[in-house]
């Protein structure tokens, strides 16, 4: 080898200890699984008149990122260590409720909205991450459900799940828990 590869290799590898090319990967990745999901060959079918459509809900600032919220208090928030949710919180229980809802059956559920004209399932994520002084995992939403003609129905739905020790092997499954619980219940109010 030439000195100017040498000094070339040597470069790079001074380099590359310097450079970050993505952030750090976290330990663990936390997703929803629905409990009540469709069989597979399900289908449905309907208008756009007809159908649900189940939209992202809104979420403040500490939910609207990927990382796992942990109350200390009334006023202070830190987020769970090595570990983050793999999208915002909010998308992932938008297609959670869609999927409970289709595994009801008998109605057509869409999550987006080209110009439907049904029923619209909207709403708040107030919240979904762990409650240190509670030592539960919490998931609230306010949900809005909004038919033709202008009517419009509200109401709040909670689940709180136990959750032996503030670590993601426990805090995920709970979270998962309590989630899958919110979404029946408001599988069973939309019909």
């Amino acid at each position: 080898m030439n000195a100017r590869t040498l000094i070339a290799i040597s470069l790079s590898a001074a380099l590359a200890g310097c450079v970050s090319l993505g952030p750090k990967v976290p330990d663990t990745l936390l997703s929803l699984r629905p409990v009540n999901a469709p069989a597979a060959g399900t289908s449905a079918s309907g208008t756009f008149a007809t159908a649900l459509v189940v939209l992202e809900p809104s979420a403040e600032a500490r939910l609207s990122v990927t990382r796992v919220p942990v109350q200390i208090d009334d006023a202070n928030v830190a987020y769970l260590k090595k570990t983050m949710w793999v999208e915002r919180p909010s998308r992932l229980f938008q297609r959670l409720l869609a999927e409970t809802i289709r595994a009801k059956g008998g109605r057509l559920v869409i999550e987006s909205d080209p110009g439907a004209s049904g029923l619209h399932l909207s709403g708040r994520l107030l919240d979904m991450g762990y409650d240190a002084r509670s030592r539960m995992a919490v998931v609230r939403f306010d949900a809005i459900k909004e038919a033709g003609g202008g009517r419009i129905e509200t109401r709040r739905f909670e689940s709180m799940v136990p959750v032996t020790e503030a670590e993601a092997k426990f805090v995920g499954p709970a979270l998962n828990e309590a989630a899958n619980t919110v979404a029946q219940a408001v599988a069973d109010w939309v019909g």
